[in-house]
């Protein structure tokens, strides 16, 4: 046990797992959704679900692929829509030139 702040936090964590972390995020990451996927794919490949369960296994593996596709195509669109606005001066930004006055003689 380490002693934090007159608290006691266990560091033994179970093999191959790694300790608790207390600035770890709470609720589902999009890189959890992923991990899920990837777990309904390993498992159906493994034989794990039966024959009539492989219908809503599917239907789910198919709603979050869906989702995780949409979100990477919003990202790579706001990536895109960033790079060109960087790229592109603003309307308006450069200060104008004054017209250069013409000497009277």
């Amino acid at each position: 046990m380490t002693e934090v702040n007159d608290t006691q936090v266990s560091t033994d964590a179970p093999a191959g797992m790694p300790a608790p972390s207390t600035s770890q995020p709470t609720g589902i990451q999009i890189a959890d959704l992923q991990t899920i996927l990837n777990i309904i794919d390993l498992a159906s490949s493994r034989g794990a679900f039966r024959a009539i369960e492989l219908t809503q296994v599917g239907a789910i593996a198919d709603k979050l692929g869906g989702f995780l596709r949409g979100l990477a195509e919003q990202e790579k669109a706001k990536a895109e829509a960033e790079g060109k606005s960087a790229e592109a001066p603003a309307e308006g930004s450069a200060p104008a030139e004054a017209p250069a006055e013409e000497k009277k003689e």
